[in-house]
C-alpha cells in the first residue's frame, strides 16, 4: 500500500481507491476476519500520520457500522485529521460492495420520494450519482486488477462504467512502482470515446 500511495502521489493522481475488505469477506473464517480487522486498526494507527504529513486525504468508503466501535473511532479520527489535505485522495473500500453502494443510494432517493421532496419522474443518473460513494470525485478512469483475476468482484460498479480495465498476474503484495507505471503507460495508449467517435483526452482503483 505504501508503494502504491507514494507512486500515485508523486505522479499527481487525483485519487486512488484500494479494496481492503469487501462486504462478501464476512463469509471468510471468523479467525481470518478478526485478524484482518486488527490489521486494519494497526494500519490506521501506524500510517495516518505519514499520510497527513504528505498531504494525503484519507477516506473510508463502505458500511462501517458493522465494525467494532474501536475501529470506527480510528476511522473517524483518521478522516478528521486528513480532511483538509488537498493532495491525493486515498479511498479505502472497507465492508464495501458495488451493489450495496447503489442500493444505499436508491434508498436515499426513495426516502425523498416518500417524504414528498422528489417525484419518481425526477430521478436521474445525476441524482443517483450524488448519493453513492465518492460522489465528489470524478468518475474512475482506470481499474487495475492484480493476481491474474479477470473480474470486477462487485467493486465500484457505478463509478467504473467507462473506466479502462487493466489486468496483471502480479499479486498485490508484489505490486510495485514498475507494475503501476506499466498500467498507466497502457492506459495512456488507449483511446477513450465514452460512447462517441472521438477520443477524449486520473482516478485509479
Amino acid at each position: 500500500m505504501r508503494r502504491a500511495v507514494s507512486f500515485a502521489a508523486s505522479h499527481h493522481l487525483d485519487a486512488l481507491t484500494l479494496y481492503a475488505f469487501s462486504s462478501e469477506n464476512w463469509n471468510r473464517p471468523a479467525q481470518e476476519v478478526s485478524a484482518l480487522m486488527e490489521l486494519f486498526v494497526r494500519a490506521l494507527d501506524s500510517e495516518v500520520k505519514s499520510l497527513h504529513k504528505h498531504n494525503v486525504r484519507l477516506r473510508v468508503i463502505g458500511d462501517t457500522s458493522r465494525f467494532s466501535e474501536r475501529l470506527q473511532e480510528r476511522i473517524r479520527r483518521s478522516e478528521q485529521l486528513t480532511e483538509n489535505n488537498d493532495g491525493l485522495t486515498l479511498n479505502i473500500a472497507a465492508n464495501y460492495g458495488g451493489r450495496w453502494d447503489i442500493i444505499q443510494g436508491v434508498r436515499q432517493l426513495a426516502e425523498q420520494v416518500q417524504e414528498g421532496m422528489l417525484r419518481p419522474s425526477q430521478i436521474s443518473e445525476r441524482l443517483l450519482s450524488e448519493k453513492i460513494c465518492m460522489s465528489d470525485l470524478a468518475p474512475v478512469d482506470l481499474v487495475i486488477r492484480t493476481g491474474g483475476e479477470h473480474r470486477i468482484s462487485n467493486f465500484l460498479l457505478w463509478q467504473i462504467a467507462y473506466a479502462e480495465l487493466y489486468f496483471t498476474d502480479v499479486l498485490w503484495p508484489d505490486f510495485d512502482e514498475l507494475v503501476f507505471e506499466g498500467a498507466l503507460n497502457a492506459f495512456a495508449q488507449r483511446e477513450r470515446r465514452f460512447g462517441g467517435t472521438t477520443p477524449i483526452g486520473t482516478h485509479v482503483s
